[in-house]
């Protein structure tokens, strides 16, 4: 939470480590009712959407974050035509998915009406009017209690969520539970895309437990990263499936797939995809010792 008036907002990312951002000016600050929301303008990030206390999206990178979270998977299937996004309230997820005439069905379930208005009047660079798409559909409801009352089935489920917190709104969508349900939402050869948090390694805890949180439901579970300068860190991704693991696609193939795209695309090419899915040795053996679980009735209990 920032102080009204504050000159500095302070992220603490472990109980004994964080970082500073100096705020230009304060443009929305106030409580939902699930949580405190913060918009400022800071002078090295731009404007930064900020909720509980943690920074989600800044002006300066959130093209980095959104495209590394959207476009590997797009490229992963066959031919993706239903997707289901979970969150994202700053309408850029639906941004991304937009620019592929092939997806004929967006579906966005957020919990936080108030968020996504603000979003949508806020922050207008992220979304650039995608909510208006007539592909794209938003249902104001919690994501869990959709994925059990739904029957339909994607070929792209997207986890935008916020961490798994606890005292926070979506520690329920984290869960080995949940993942159960998830998967029976998948239709044939889909894909579950998540957030995963930090993937530096003294911030690993929230991404280990959250592959080992999947790992009874999902047979192929694979991390990616990407450099997030405003979260200062790098950021971890997963893909998961039920089937075959991720095909072995080259620079080439993939910059041909994005060809009519490209030139809306700041980060992501056939280059750097190649380099987010390399992770570094002492990363993958901290993954593999790491063996927490998350579920309904034991959440993570600290980062």
């Amino acid at each position: 939470m920032i102080a009204q008036g504050s000159k500095w907002y302070i992220e603490h990312t472990t109980p004994h480590h964080g970082c500073m951002y100096a705020i230009k000016n304060y443009i929305y600050s106030g409580d939902t009712s699930f949580q405190q929301v913060d918009i400022v303008d800071t002078f090295v990030y731009g404007r930064c959407l900020i909720l509980d206390g943690n920074i989600q999206s800044a002006q300066f990178d959130e093209h980095i974050y959104h495209e590394a979270l959207v476009h590997p998977a797009v490229v992963f299937h066959p031919s993706p035509r239903r997707v289901l996004v979970m969150g994202g309230g700053e309408g850029a997820v639906l941004r991304e998915l937009c620019k592929y005439p092939f997806i004929k069905e967006i579906t966005m379930v957020d919990l936080d009406r108030q968020v996504v208005e603000l979003c949508q009047r806020y922050l207008p660079t992220w979304h650039r009017g995608s909510y208006h798409d007539p592909r794209v559909n938003v249902i104001y409801q919690d994501a869990r209690q959709y994925i059990n009352d739904t029957d339909c089935q994607y070929d792209l489920i997207y986890s935008d969520l916020t961490e798994p917190d606890p005292e926070g709104p979506s520690y329920r969508l984290f869960t080995r539970q949940f993942y159960e349900l998830v998967k029976r939402r998948l239709a044939p050869g889909g894909l579950l895309i998540l957030q995963a948090g930090g993937i530096a390694l003294d911030y690993l805890g929230v991404h280990a437990a959250i592959r080992n949180s999947l790992t009874p439901a999902f047979g192929h579970i694979c991390s990616y990263r990407a450099y997030i300068p405003s979260f200062n860190t790098d950021w971890g991704f997963i893909v998961a499936s039920c089937q075959e693991g991720r095909p072995e696609i080259s620079g080439e193939q993939i910059d041909e797939f994005l060809k009519d795209i490209a030139t809306s695309l700041k980060y992501y090419d056939g280059q750097t995809h190649r380099g987010m899915f390399y992770l570094p040795k002492d990363v993958r053996s901290a993954l593999q010792l790491n063996k927490t679980v998350i579920e309904d009735e034991r959440p993570l209990s600290s980062y």
